[in-house]
């Protein structure tokens, strides 16, 4: 990473920062369960995205719905650090994808810092981290978000958008920042090699995305057919059921004939 890339950070200051919507909390128990992107170029896993679970491999919405705007703060600083963790105990060597809430980070160069402590109390390298928008998060401020999206890119982390093509992941926003990845919407996905104009959509932004220095990656894979259709467009990153559904606790591998 090039110094022009990083920020020096703040002195750590003694106290939380009063403005990251810290409040009472209440104990949120939560494992990971962790699906690959698979890079079909080189038929290898490019990252593992960190899915948050029950204790017991309960759904995320069983875990998400437990956070309100007194804990939020918590729980998102508690996810970063043991996503980054589990992923150094179970010997990660790719890029690992955490979902970060938004409306939890007030000052992005303070809220980091956990991360930071984190990695290199791991020997989890920064560059190998991507940050992405947890799925359902509701973005209250997208100028926030960019902010935010900024601040991370300069501390040498890659970052998403993600569901590109549903909710607050339009145009607009990839207007105002250029992620290192986009991820089309899993609607968009299903049934692609049969339906034109999912065919014409997910092609122009396709186009728009290279012609952005972005790497697309195709959500919700779940088929041979929309496998090979994504490959013949040129989409070569790929997350999916077709590929492997989350592992709980554990770090999946492909079956070689899931490659197409």
């Amino acid at each position: 990473m090039q110094a022009r890339d990083t920020i020096p950070l703040a002195p750590l200051e003694p106290a939380p920062c009063t403005g990251c919507r810290s409040g009472e909390t209440g104990e949120i128990a939560f494992e990971f369960a962790f699906q690959p992107i698979v890079d079909i170029r080189r038929r290898t896993i490019y990252a593992h995205e960190s899915l948050v679970r029950g204790p017991e491999g309960q759904s995320a919405a069983s875990v998400l719905a437990q956070v309100n705007d007194s804990n939020r703060y918590q729980f998102d600083q508690a996810c970063r650090i043991k996503a980054v963790s589990t992923a150094a105990r179970f010997g990660m060597q790719e890029k690992l994808s955490i979902n970060f809430l938004p409306n939890a980070v007030y000052r992005p160069e303070l809220c980091i810092r956990t991360t930071f402590e984190t990695a290199e109390q791991c020997k989890f390298p920064l560059e190998r981290i991507i940050f992405e928008v947890t799925e359902g998060e509701r973005v209250q401020d997208r100028a926030h978000l960019v902010s935010i999206f900024h601040a991370y890119r300069r501390f040498g982390f890659l970052t998403a958008i993600d569901d590109f093509g549903a909710g607050y992941a339009g145009l607009n926003l990839l207007a105002e920042y250029q992620p290192h990845l986009v991820k089309i919407d899993m609607d968009l996905v299903r049934n692609i090699d049969s339906h034109r104009p999912r065919q014409v959509i997910v092609a122009s932004i396709a186009t728009m995305c290279r012609d952005l220095g972005i790497e697309i990656l195709a959500e919700g894979v779940e088929t041979r057919a929309e496998c090979e259709f994504l490959a013949q467009a040129g989409i070569p990153l790929m997350q999916g059921y077709w590929f492997s559904k989350p592992v709980f606790q554990g770090l999946a591998s492909i079956d070689p004939a899931a490659w197409p």
